[in-house]
């Protein structure tokens, strides 16, 4: 009896409430819950985890051919298959953190109405398994990086990388602090959840994933680096390839932004969560 823990459930009456004790507490079902992800995601696949890899090399192979060799977009001096490849490898990042942070209510929804854990557990697993997958491309990425570096002057890594750790969080949290605002309104309204692939494609033609910032006319230039994303994917590949600017000033709106989206997120989930289970 002396060596039993009690744990006290009770609502929750604050209107912003994260208990980092509690999650931390959890820690063992969080990694269960990436382990979960991992196996569903390639369960009944022939290739399995190999995807990891194939999938940014064909839509990076696309993208270089419809944007680069077709439609003869400027890449900024860059190889245009490390230019591209640079921007959907973080893209990539931030749109997997989104989509199944906007499907954490209805996706879970039987788990969350048989036992209690913390809620958040779901949205910080599927970071950790998106950034499970981002580290794998990452690591195909820069053996490109080192190959073009050593084949290409033009391309030339600078001391920008010094903050890409910083820029992946921050990329990480805005997909989170997105995707629980969606999976908090879609327990209602269903038909957000319809459009959030056509949303995220949308958003990823206003990001500079498969153009440079220079593309854009001077009087949008203000307009388009105000996307979150923009300054980030900016700044990100002007870290590793020396290519475009880094936006400092938009970079620290961005970082604002995203702060104000995580923490509007938590507020709505921590609501949503105290009754979401009677309108699944």
């Amino acid at each position: 009896m002396d060596n039993e823990t009690i744990t006290y459930i009770h609502a929750r009456n604050k209107w912003f409430n994260i208990n980092f004790k509690e999650l931390w507490s959890y820690r063992d079902l969080v990694l269960l819950f990436v382990k979960r992800n991992v196996t569903t995601s390639y369960k009944q696949t022939i290739l399995g985890p190999l995807w990891i890899v194939i999938n940014p090399l064909l839509s990076t192979s696309v993208f270089t051919v419809i944007f680069g060799v077709i439609a003869g977009i400027s890449t900024d001096g860059m190889p245009q298959f490390l230019f591209y490849m640079s921007g959907n490898v973080l893209w990539g990042f931030f749109s997997n953190c989104l989509n199944k942070g906007s499907a954490t209510f209805l996706g879970n929804a039987r788990l969350f109405g048989k036992v209690y854990f913390p809620r958040l557990a779901i949205p910080v697993s599927d970071i950790m398994y998106c950034l499970l997958n981002y580290f794998i491309q990452m690591t195909m990425f820069i053996g490109l990086l080192i190959f073009f570096t050593i084949t290409n002057p033009a391309v030339q890594p600078n001391m920008y990388i010094c903050l890409v750790p910083v820029m992946i969080i921050q990329t990480g949290l805005l997909g989170m602090g997105v995707g629980m605002i969606i999976s908090s309104i879609t327990t209602k309204y269903r038909d957000l959840n319809i459009l959030v692939s056509f949303g995220v494609s949308l958003w990823m033609y206003i990001t500079p994933v498969v153009y440079p910032v220079s593309r854009i006319p001077d009087s949008l230039r203000t307009l388009f680096l105000l996307n979150p994303m923009a300054p980030i994917v900016e700044s990100y590949r002007h870290a590793f390839l020396g290519s475009g600017s880094f936006e400092m000033f938009y970079w620290l709106i961005s970082l604002a932004v995203t702060a104000l989206i995580v923490f509007f997120g938590i507020i709505v989930f921590n609501k949503v969560e105290k009754n979401f289970i009677d309108t699944v």
